[in-house]
């Protein structure tokens, strides 16, 4: 039976596992579980709040809410940050293969060692205040912060923003990226409504930077900074980035910057080591936030220091998932993208990749609306439907008999590593595989791949 284990107790990988068991099955998780956990609510993180000190007042953060960019944009800002010699901590959800994928200073997660002792001290309280898994994780971060002294912490929102757990800090710039159509039976139906929430992390007088301007939600965020006296800036007046070639594991980039009446190129030939080409956006908008925060302070933003963060976002912050590749020979790809916006942007790259025959190791969840989703995927693939592994997982053979309506074919597969190794069975040399359709089906991938590095099984490829 899970349980937290106690202080004085060797922290072995047994013990370990029986602690995230215990947060898993005691605590509401959205991610798991669905609606039924989700609590749009701030009651419970102000309870916390006070419960370990308020620990959000002690120290300096950059608040980033959006559909889809706003985890890169984080992971972004932080590599940028520790470059500059700040102490940095950073906080995303969800995680893909650790827990502790979610608390990170300097690139570094939180101690499993720090973890148990938060959880064992404080569990009379979390019995009492009944968080949800998500509200844990956020007083968590805000406490191991707190107590790191961090000079800047980068929060990411979770699903919405005005409502978010994360949302009782008063950060000295918000970041809102791109804006597209998900969560809706939480966030609204249209872009508006959900534009709405988003910009519930805009702060009176303090600066907030919009990636997209959009004439659905435009408008949403000029009233609400206007409304709150917050200096407005969109990313596409400042920033713009065009991709030059793929190199390695990242692109080559051409980043110019307004200058007057025109524009100048002010990062010639810069190498970001993030391949989706979808990140050129999430690039331009995490140079404004930057560059607005450096103005704030008088500070130059010196643009040496600047390549050799963006060049290395993967190894300073641990980013995963991002146009991943997971192998060669086949070249095996994985992308979390998981909404209709976020595939758009996603599935056109890995069609333009160089390959004989595509196949997809694909998965979702109950609640997605897949009339959205499937015809966006490439009716040429052979598909590996498998079910992920939590409880609002949709099942394989539902899922394939939804895409053969939309002429996807495939089957269905009693797991998602069944999935993968089957897909790689199928694949020559030559060809493509894209795993993908759901956070959730990566992070198995993952984690998988790990485990058969751990017990020294052969890479991929």
């Amino acid at each position: 039976m899970s349980r937290i284990p106690a202080p004085d107790e060797p922290l072995d990988e047994r013990r370990w596992q029986a602690l995230m068991q215990w947060l898993y099955a005691r605590l509401p998780m959205y991610q798991r579980q669905g609606a039924a956990a989700f609590k749009k609510d701030l009651t419970n993180i102000r309870a916390l709040m006070i419960l370990l000190g308020r620990p959000h007042t002690r120290f300096r953060a950059i608040h980033v809410a959006g559909t889809n960019g706003k985890g890169s944009v984080s992971h972004m800002l932080a590599a940028i940050f520790q470059q500059m010699g700040l102490r940095t901590g950073l906080y995303t959800s969800p995680h893909l293969v650790d827990f502790r994928e979610r608390i990170r200073v300097d690139g570094q997660p939180v101690p499993r060692a720090w973890v148990r002792d938060f959880v064992w001290r404080h569990q009379a309280a979390f019995a009492k205040i009944r968080p949800s898994f998500f509200e844990i994780t956020v007083a968590m971060a805000f406490r191991f912060f707190a107590e790191r002294q961090v000079d800047m912490a980068v929060i990411e929102t979770g699903l919405g923003g005005r409502l978010d757990s994360t949302n009782v800090i008063e950060p000295e710039l918000a970041v809102i990226t791109h804006i597209g159509l998900d969560h809706q039976q939480f966030l609204g139906d249209t872009l508006a409504q959900i534009a709405a929430e988003k910009a519930g992390i805009i702060k009176a007088r303090r600066p907030v930077i919009v990636g997209q301007r959009h004439p659905d939600t435009a408008g949403v965020f000029c009233r609400k900074a206007e409304a709150l006296q917050a200096p407005l800036t969109f990313v596409e007046d400042e920033f713009r980035v065009r991709f030059r070639k793929m190199e390695g594991i990242g692109q080559v980039v051409d980043v110019w910057r307004r200058s007057g009446a025109g524009w100048q190129l002010w990062l010639p030939e810069l190498y970001l080591d993030l391949g989706g080409r979808y990140q050129l956006a999430n690039l331009a908008t995490a140079l404004a936030a930057c560059s607005r925060w450096a103005a704030q302070r008088e500070i130059p933003l010196d643009t040496e220091l600047l390549r050799a963060a963006l060049g290395s976002v993967r190894t300073r912050t641990g980013l995963r998932g991002r146009w991943e590749v997971l192998g060669h020979k086949p070249l095996i790809v994985g992308d979390v993208a998981h909404n209709a916006d976020g595939l758009a942007q996603v599935l056109p790259q890995v069609l333009a990749q160089p390959h004989r025959r595509l196949h997809v190791v694909m998965g979702v969840v109950n609640d997605k609306k897949l009339d959205e989703v499937l015809p966006l995927f490439p009716k040429t693939a052979h598909y590996f439907f498998a079910r992920p592994d939590i409880p609002r997982g949709l099942e394989a053979d539902a899922l394939r008999g939804m895409a053969a309506r939309h002429g996807l074919e495939g089957a269905a597969w009693p797991s998602v590593v069944e999935a993968f190794e089957a897909a790689k069975r199928a694949a020559d040399a030559e060809d493509l595989i894209f795993v993908g359709g759901s956070t959730f089906v990566l992070a198995e991938i993952l984690a998988y791949l790990e485990r058969k590095r751990e017990t020294g099984e052969p890479k991929e490829g």
